[in-house]
């Protein structure tokens, strides 16, 4: 990607962003061809850890194992964790719906089937089903809290998007997330698959970069 350009995209978005209630969210569009999204081999479905991090939009952390994961993911700054045998209570719609909205999860590898049983028909479709915790808990926690998902919009439409901060970010903190979320992309698919790239403010106009 051309950083002048990228630079030129997000200054232009900003310029607009006129007066709000509220802190808008800046997002990377990318749009691709000659890629068949219907074989789930080609379909994007990226955890990418935004090196700047998320600004105001910070999402809390959930984990779900067993007591001894549980008492270390407190002490690494989880913001929820679940038990084993709390999995089931969870399955209530209003819950479902706190934890895709507001909740990036991670779960011990063991308890990714009994998941899947109880929530997966309705976090799975958002793309919101629990990454496995493997390794170093906080660290794995710290790179939630930073982390966002690109994935294939809508079921075999061309294109993608994520968010990349907030209007109050300084500016080379903007470019450098666009910059690893862009890079990330073309681990999955090859460059002259992109067809284009786009940068927008919540209610902003779509730039092109």
């Amino acid at each position: 990607m051309d950083k002048k350009k990228l630079t030129e995209a997000i200054t232009k978005a900003l310029e607009e962003k006129g007066k709000r209630k509220f802190k808008q969210s800046l997002e990377i569009i990318l749009n691709f061809r000659s890629i068949d999204f219907s074989k789930s081999e080609n379909r994007l479905n990226l955890d990418i850890a935004l090196p700047k991090g998320k600004g105001a939009k910070t999402p809390k952390v959930a984990v779900v194992g067993d007591e001894g994961i549980a008492t270390q993911a407190k002490k690494a700054g989880a913001d929820l964790t679940i038990l084993p045998n709390e999995i089931p209570a969870y399955s209530a719609k209003d819950k479902l719906s706190m934890l895709a909205s507001e909740y990036n999860m991670l779960a011990q590898p063991n308890q990714m089937a009994t998941i899947a049983k109880s929530l997966g028909q309705y976090l799975g479709p958002r793309g919101k089903l629990p990454k496995p915790l493997v390794g170093n808990v906080k660290e794995a926690i710290e790179r939630a809290k930073k982390s966002v998902r690109i994935a294939s919009k809508g079921k075999y439409l061309p294109t993608a998007q994520a968010f990349v901060g907030t209007e109050e970010m300084p500016m080379q903190d903007l470019i450098d997330n666009a910059e690893a979320i862009y890079d990330a992309v073309r681990t999955k698919v090859p460059e002259g698959n992109i067809k284009s790239a786009y940068v927008k403010l919540t209610m902003g106009k779509a730039v092109k970069i």
